[in-house]
């Protein structure tokens, strides 16, 4: 089972809206095995190109192995993360077929892949405001809770904590949330706020919007706290004992 895999109980297109976001979310960063027509040249490559179903589309697959699977043969590819990838066939106006046979199963046509790169350009714009931080909207901390704890685990390591909060304008009477991050090295926020940027660009929208901030203001009460702490090592399994020491 593959990270892709983890994310469908149930296939890509018999899922929700907000499923079939997650994974797509996931995709764009997952590295893909391309399959190509020969081996690339110098920094040149040439995608297998497939007639499926009336539309034209590469093949991907999420490991090497599952690749030379489906071909039953080892193939020329290309590593490319899944956004790249799918700018390359954006350009060509072709589609996207992945992890045929896989519970990751994924057929994305030409519009989907539009929309996937579109998702990707979302982007923080910077700005300050006094806001008075209060318990999130449960209904919202539900929708976002899952995809957003999912997102921050990758920053574990990065950053200390996070927590997503209400928020109201002072003397304003609009309010929305914020995703607080707390630890997060200054040179490295850009990077940060653009790839939770990107995560919620693919969730639902909620009333008033999703904010970020890195603050190191303590979280309101009632506040969903995204738990970052590192899984602990392993335990090295124990040594059999050797046999007895003959004298």
């Amino acid at each position: 089972m593959s990270a892709l895999d983890d994310l469908a109980p149930v296939p890509f297109h018999d899922a929700d809206a907000p499923q079939r976001a997650r994974m797509l979310s996931r995709l764009a960063d997952t590295e893909l095995s391309v399959a190509l027509l020969r081996e690339p040249l110098h920094d040149a490559v040439e995608l297998q190109i497939f007639d499926l179903e009336g539309a034209r589309v590469a093949l991907a697959c999420d490991s090497e192995d599952r690749l030379a699977d489906f071909f039953g043969r080892a193939v020329a590819y290309a590593a490319l993360p899944g956004r790249v990838l799918a700018e390359l066939l954006k350009a060509d106006g072709a589609g996207l077929l992945v992890n045929p046979g896989h519970p990751s199963e994924m057929m994305l046509d030409a519009a989907m892949l539009d929309w996937l790169t579109g998702a990707l350009q979302a982007a923080p714009q910077t700005g300050e405001a006094q806001l008075r931080l209060t318990a999130p909207d449960p209904q919202v901390a539900e929708v976002l809770g899952r995809p957003l704890s999912e997102r921050l685990a990758d920053l574990r390591g990065l950053i200390a904590g996070a927590a997503l909060v209400g928020s109201q304008a002072a003397g304003g009477a609009d309010r929305g949330h914020l995703l607080l991050i707390a630890g997060a090295p200054v040179d490295r926020q850009p990077a940060i706020a653009k790839a939770l940027s990107e995560a919620l660009a693919f969730l639902p929208p909620q009333p008033g919007g999703v904010d970020i901030s890195f603050a190191e203001t303590p979280p309101p009460p009632g506040a969903l706290l995204f738990d970052l702490a590192l899984p602990a090592p392993e335990e090295p399994a124990p040594r059999p004992k050797g046999p007895p020491i003959l004298r």
